[in-house]
């Protein structure tokens, strides 16, 4: 049994030391993760407003589509026809995800504001602004395209979905601005 406490008693005095030693990593660790987790999010909103922008497009040029593609536009047609009736789920997570990416900004901007606080109490604060400046920068303009392509797609989208749809834009862009 005293064995057990020595080695227990050790391997408690080695794991505080390494606790120790690494109390900074896992703080710049959460940072890279969430930054990757943003740029992930960002790069799926961009990719289905482009998805959004190809749904609507592609009644235009499925005249050209066969022609061009070597018969593969007639096997995208049907689809096509189907794909825009599903327009509006698509746009409607294209929002859901845009006001998580907003979400993630805030919290962002939050962490700064606390940090910058804390600064004034002596505080270390290496915070550059150039990073949040370009999350904010970034999901404006991606905000700005997938507004676009629900006001052009506003027929499809019906009397009733629009509103709320214009609501919610309307929320994004005022939280960021305001905060």
């Amino acid at each position: 049994l005293r064995l057990v406490a020595v080695l227990k008693a050790i391997l408690e005095g080695e794991k505080a030391a390494v606790l120790k030693r690494d109390r900074h990593l896992p703080l710049s660790f959460h940072r890279r993760q969430e930054e990757l987790k943003f740029s992930l999010g960002l790069q799926r909103l961009q990719h289905r407003v482009r998805e959004i922008q190809a749904l609507r497009d592609g009644p235009i040029g499925e005249g050209m589509g066969p022609v061009a593609a070597g018969g593969h536009g007639a096997m995208r047609s049907p689809m096509a026809g189907a794909s825009l009736q599903e327009l509006p789920t698509l746009i409607l997570e294209a929002v859901k995800e845009l006001e998580v990416a907003k979400q993630q900004v805030l919290k962002r901007i939050q962490i700064w504001k606390r940090q910058q606080q804390l600064a004034g109490n002596g505080a270390l604060f290496e915070e550059n602004l150039a990073p949040l400046q370009k999350r904010c920068e970034s999901l404006v303009e991606v905000y700005f395209q997938l507004h676009q392509q629900v006001m052009a797609a506003s027929a499809e989208l019906g009397a009733e979905l629009l509103p709320r749809l214009l609501e919610r834009f309307n929320e994004v862009l005022s939280s960021l601005v305001k905060r």
